[in-house]
């Protein structure tokens, strides 16, 4: 009896058990099912903000250049002159800026004035009107066009003089549109940027979700809103919950055998997983999602999707905040960099200006082209130094290693730099070292001393009381060469320790806005200096100066002492009846050539181009010299030189270039020039070299 009473209750147990547990697992498959559909759902909401805000950083650039143009005085009055020279130098120039095929111009009437692209879009004027109509209102905007080259992306401004600060909405100066080409290379670029998969499909293109895969759509659309093609960016979504079922099926069938233990280890094994389940999907609690990794079978598995989705959640939340502050460390930097090139043009303009315009006596004359050759100057230095950052920025300096005599070098430096101090009440100070080097050294002079002008202008700069010390110690066991430059001036803060080498990052203070510049200087000898091999540190304390120390390292060439040379100043001298052919193309530049020598008594002809050039150095055995430009059309200055060197070997050919930096120069001398002079020129420079190879030759 008691047996049949007992079975019953056992049996009911059973039962209840079953169905309790049956609920317990369906609960669960319910709660793996919502994270699921929760976790997919928040990853395609963060793909698709990811992508739009990606694509937005990625158009910013351009955003802000065409700004800049579009409320240019000079691109105003080309809207009326149509100056194709103009465009062509200055705007045609922009393509690379802009990363773009396509620069065209409109003028107030929408008529099409001309346009620069390369050779993957061939149409000229396909911009619709309509779009023009919009920029009365929008000021800038973006859109996309079908043209025969493929769909293209659009964004136009309208063109404003920079003194319209309310954008005048009814009427414009004219239109200006850059065009880019959505091909495989733009897409592949957009690929790398977004880290995912993109296709360029009609707007009728049907896709199909996959649980595998995340997608989101950017639509593509006309200046009037039509879409015209959308792009399909997909990723990878690695979380899949394919076998939940099949493990609540198996538990299921093997629940009457483990009945008992689970009875027992409910609590551990059930209730509090899925008590972790209910905090992590209500607070996203991190514990929890550790605790939950930690515990057995398929909570485990939610544990490490729960903490996937979360990582996702940080990355995309890293991601932001790195792409607004390298939006903002960029914006700063354009701005800086406009006012810092509008500074000295708005001088030379100025001045330029006076002198044609009104009446000036030769004190304030002297006194305004003084103004205008020092903004001249400080503008090449700013163009140089974005040079020079954009060659260390794609991998292309490498060091030249030389023999260097280092005390000549230090020598000459400080006689170089000592000069150049006016006005201040300021010694600069030579140390001597302790130890000089007994024998040359092998290191990359140009590059060693671009480090050390770097750091004793800004020395100079930023102190305008005080000393300006600078010395090298010879460091034998440790193989290195320990250079310290020494100022008592305004110091930098403790914190700005840390991004004085940032190329985008510049110490803003009064005197540093004052004494103007990029803030390159420092970021350029960090990466020579690491280019040598080397290390540069700063020791600084507000009001108490700076302490930059670099280190190289030291390596001798063949032992034999050396004596140190003297630096002597260079004197010109006068020559008559030499024969000079000046291959340029520029009519304003071989003016320019004239008007320097037309004191001496040089006999000059001139040659538009290389082949000319060539034709004249091989028929003309009188001419004594040849200032030929690197870049001329039909045959260019390097082409030149081959034809001419067989035949002429001992004809000086001084190379004429734009082009500045230790790699350029070093291809110049390679190429058998037997010397050169940078644009801009310099009158001290020019005689220099002609002394050097027509008098002194005699």
């Amino acid at each position: 009896m008691t047996v049949k009473k007992t079975f019953p209750k056992i049996l009911w147990l059973i039962i209840s058990s079953s169905i309790f547990f049956i609920i317990l697992y369906f609960t669960l498959f319910y709660y793996t099912k919502k994270a699921e559909t929760q976790v997919y759902k928040d990853s395609v909401e963060h793909f698709d903000n990811e992508i739009h805000k990606l694509l937005d950083l990625e158009s910013k650039p351009i955003l802000v250049a065409i700004n800049n143009d579009t409320n240019w005085d000079e691109f105003v009055d080309f809207t009326i002159t149509k100056d194709k020279v103009w465009f062509d130098e200055t705007i045609g120039n922009e393509l690379a800026i802009y990363d773009a095929e396509y620069l065209g111009s409109y003028d107030a009437q929408k008529n099409f004035i001309m346009r620069t692209s390369t050779a993957s879009i061939k149409s000229l004027d396909f911009i619709p009107k309509p779009a023009m109509d919009l920029l009365y209102k929008e000021g800038i905007k973006k859109f996309y066009l079908k043209i025969p080259e493929g769909i293209v992306e659009v964004t136009g401004a309208a063109i404003h003089p920079s003194n319209d600060p309310l954008k005048n909405k009814t009427k414009a100066s004219g239109y200006f549109f850059v065009v880019r080409l959505i091909n495989q290379e733009f897409l592949k670029n957009l690929s790398h940027i977004t880290n995912s998969e993109i296709q360029l499909v009609g707007p009728s293109y049907n896709y199909s979700e996959e649980k595998n895969k995340i997608s989101s759509v950017v639509q593509l659309k006309d200046s009037q809103g039509k879409i015209i093609a959308d792009l399909l960016f997909q990723r990878n979504f690695e979380v899949y919950f394919e076998n939940t079922i099949n493990l609540l099926y198996i538990i299921i069938i093997a629940f009457l055998v483990i009945l008992l233990m689970n009875l027992i280890y409910t609590r551990r094994l059930v209730y509090y997983p899925l008590y972790l389940v209910r905090r992590v999907l209500l607070t996203g609690n991190k514990k929890a999602i550790k605790l939950l990794k930690e515990s057995n079978g398929e909570f485990s598995y939610i544990g490490n999707l729960f903490e996937e989705n979360n990582n996702q959640k940080m990355e995309l939340i890293t991601a932001k905040i790195k792409a607004e502050e390298s939006d903002r460390l960029k914006s700063s930097f354009l701005a800086n960099l406009s006012h810092e090139i509008r500074t000295p043009m708005n001088a030379i303009n100025g001045f330029t200006d006076l002198i044609i315009n009104t009446d000036v006596n030769e004190a304030e004359k002297s006194e305004y082209l003084n103004v205008i050759e020092k903004s001249g100057k400080n503008l090449v230095s700013i163009i140089d130094d974005l040079i020079e950052m954009s060659k260390i920025d794609s991998n292309q300096i490498a060091p030249n290693y030389t023999l260097v005599n280092l005390e000549s070098c230090v020598n000459e430096l400080y006689e170089t730099v000592k000069v150049t101090i006016q006005n201040k009440d300021l010694e600069f100070i030579l140390i001597k070292s302790s130890m000089p080097a007994e024998f040359n050294i092998i290191t990359d002079e140009i590059k060693l001393k671009q480090v050390l002008v770097n750091l004793l202008t800004n020395a100079i700069k930023f102190t305008d009381v005080g000393m300006v010390t600078f010395g090298y110690e010879i460091d034998e066991k440790n193989a290195l060469i320990h250079f310290t430059v020494r100022d008592t001036g305004l110091g930098i803060d403790e914190e700005q320790h840390n991004n004085i080498f940032d190329r985008f990052k510049r110490v803003d203070s009064d005197i540093s806005i004052k004494v103007g510049g990029l803030g390159l200087g420092l970021a350029i000898s960090k990466a020579y200096v690491e280019l040598l091999g080397g290390t540069i540190t700063l020791e600084s304390k507000v009001g108490e100066g700076s302490t930059f120390y670099v280190s190289i390292p030291l390596k001798y060439a063949e032992m034999e002492p050396i004596t140190v040379s003297s630096v002597n100043n260079f004197e010109i001298t006068k020559s008559d009846d030499k024969l000079i052919l000046i291959a340029e193309d520029d009519n304003i530049n071989f003016l320019l050539f004239q008007k320097m020598m037309q004191n001496k008594n040089y006999q000059i002809i001139r040659a538009v181009n290389g082949k000319e050039t060539v034709e004249i150095c091989l028929n003309n055995p009188s001419i004594d010299l040849v200032l030929m430009d690197i870049k001329m059309p039909i045959m260019n200055g390097f082409e030149a030189i081959e034809r001419i060197q067989p035949v002429r070997p001992n004809l000086p050919i001084i190379a004429q270039t734009a082009y500045s930096s230790s790699e350029d120069k070093a291809k110049i001398l390679d190429a058998g020039f037997t010397d050169y002079i940078t644009k801009p020129l310099s009158r001290e420079r020019l005689f220099e070299l002609l002394t050097t190879y027509l008098e002194k030759r005699e």
